[in-house]
């Protein structure tokens, strides 16, 4: 840990101290050994690529609690992925597992909210095309040094992103509502095409 400093506005204990760590020493840091080729359908277990799919394998290298992002390609610093149990990554994926100190989700929240914007600071372009272990080993991190008021901040993130999801999937089915009803209306009245929803 660095020096201790304000707390964000995000908090639930005001007792909590809040601290900078870097990344390297609250997660270990690997890549896989897989290629985008070994990917099966069907298979027994998620295979984590460069890309915000997730495809399947019958392999797996890890079963724990882990976070993964891209390490080069179109991805970069753009798709992450949590996970708890078996998988396999590609040989140019990172992943963060072995956490210490620090609770898994809270940090995916965390990384997923700060990382694009340290590739791109550490970067001469406007995007990045491959990412060294060094951007993610010295990553200088917030972190409350209370794993429990870590968890209730993940928590209350997880049933935020959880409502949005509901919302979003509400909003898909009242278009396609809004869909048969005009197509209904139309084939009411006799007219050929169903209108195209372009709302």
């Amino acid at each position: 840990m660095l020096n201790i400093i304000d707390k964000p506005p995000l908090h639930f204990n005001s007792s909590v101290n809040y601290a900078h760590a870097y990344l390297g020493a609250l997660a270990d840091i690997s890549t896989g050994g897989k290629d985008t080729k070994d990917a099966v359908d069907s298979g027994k277990y998620p295979f984590y690529v460069r890309s915000d799919s997730v495809k399947s394998i019958n392999s797996f290298s890890k079963n724990t609690e882990a976070i993964l992002t891209s390490g080069d390609g179109v991805g970069v610093g753009k798709n992450y992925h949590y996970v708890n149990g078996r998988f396999d990554y590609h040989q140019r994926v990172y992943c963060l597992d072995n956490f210490k100190g620090v609770f898994g989700k809270y940090l995916y929240f965390l990384f997923c909210k700060n990382f694009y914007k340290r590739v791109i600071r550490l970067s001469a372009k406007n995007s990045v095309d491959s990412v060294r272990r060094d951007m993610l080993t010295e990553m200088d991190v917030f972190i409350p040094d209370s794993i429990d008021e870590q968890q209730k901040i993940a928590n209350f993130l997880t049933s935020v992103d959880t409502k949005i999801s509901h919302l979003t999937e509400k909003q898909r089915l009242l278009k396609d509502l809004n869909s048969s009803i005009k197509c209904n209306h139309y084939a009411a009245t006799r007219t050929s095409d169903c209108p195209v929803n372009n709302s």
